[in-house]
């Protein structure tokens, strides 16, 4: 077990960096989520974090983990987590902010979430989500702002938006269509592709996945989503062989970051959900989102190396 101090001192950090950013981060496409160190390098603070709090969940969940389904215990453990997910939703940055909550939810119940809780909170969060998504379509609304707002109305209505919001999207559905059953072929030169015909912006980022889509066709795209769900399979199996709670938990922390960001970096592209920026991992451009997984997995072999004897 970490010292005390340490697992804090991660979720000190995580929410310094994140309040960092808002201060004195740099300003991108209308969003604050940057820090510029100049002459150096630029990260992410939001990508780092997510690491961060995995560690230190790890720790405090094993910590109080017969007590974790007391009001005081999840009430702390709630209460850590909403800071991390306003600061992100200040910059604004939505798709990170739901992929907090969603690794949320999974780091508790793996740490021994009871089931009627559970069950309990979907009965109060299902209708609630219907709700908000209710009012979030009324004129005038607060909840969110404009240009997600035109996103969700674009996702709904591709057609009307299509020299617009939507652009970006209906291309991509396009690219990946016309990859077929085995692309157009690795850095090819067709003008009117979606990498070489720029009608995709920053293509290399959260729409990587059209352009392997379109050079690598179906099988290509298949490779990649397979690859990426072994990755997550193999955090859970080595979450099952953890010695301890901690172990277990950090594992299932990275399968959920890889897991369900992958499902949402390719829904985007495929336009099963509304646009949102968040990149593809091991793939997307991005040191910081790259680092940062290294960082996790590592841990993760860390906790493999640790595993108890099955035999």
């Amino acid at each position: 077990a970490l010292p005390i101090w340490l697992y804090w001192f991660y979720y000190i950090f995580s929410i310094g960096m994140l309040i960092a950013v808002l201060i004195w981060g740099e300003k991108v496409n209308g969003a604050t989520r940057w820090i510029n160190i100049p002459h150096l390098f630029q990260f992410q603070p939001s990508e780092i974090a997510k690491i961060l709090l995995i560690l230190f969940y790890a720790q405090f969940i094993m910590k109080y983990k017969e007590k974790l389904n007391t009001f005081k215990i999840l009430f702390l453990c709630v209460g850590l987590m909403l800071p991390a997910i306003f600061l992100v939703y200040k910059e604004p940055n939505l798709s990170t902010t739901i992929l907090y909550c969603i690794l949320f939810c999974v780091l508790i119940f793996v740490g021994g979430l009871n089931y009627k809780i559970i069950g309990g909170v979907l009965a109060v969060i299902v209708p609630s989500l219907a709700v908000a998504f209710y009012l979030v379509m009324q004129p005038g609304q607060q909840l969110i702002q404009n240009y997600q707002l035109t996103r969700i109305l674009a996702w709904l209505n591709p057609e009307k938006y299509a020299d617009a919001e939507a652009y970006q999207q209906l291309n991509s559905v396009m690219a990946i269509g016309s990859g077929q059953l085995w692309g157009k072929g690795l850095n090819n030169n067709v003008i009117a592709s979606v990498k070489n015909g720029n009608f995709i912006s920053e293509p290399e980022t959260d729409f990587i996945f059209a352009v392997i889509g379109e050079e690598m066709g179906f099988v290509g795209s298949c490779v990649v989503i397979v690859l990426l769900m072994l990755i997550a399979l193999e955090c859970i199996s080595i979450a099952r062989t953890a010695k301890d709670t901690s172990g277990m938990i950090i594992a299932s922390g990275m399968a959920a970051v890889i897991g369900f960001q992958s499902f949402m970096n390719i829904a985007v592209t495929t336009m099963i959900m509304p646009n949102t920026g968040i990149p593809l991992p091991f793939v997307s451009n991005g040191l910081t989102s790259l680092v940062s997984l290294f960082i996790g997995m590592g841990f993760v072999l860390n906790v493999r190396l640790q595993r108890k004897n099955l035999y």
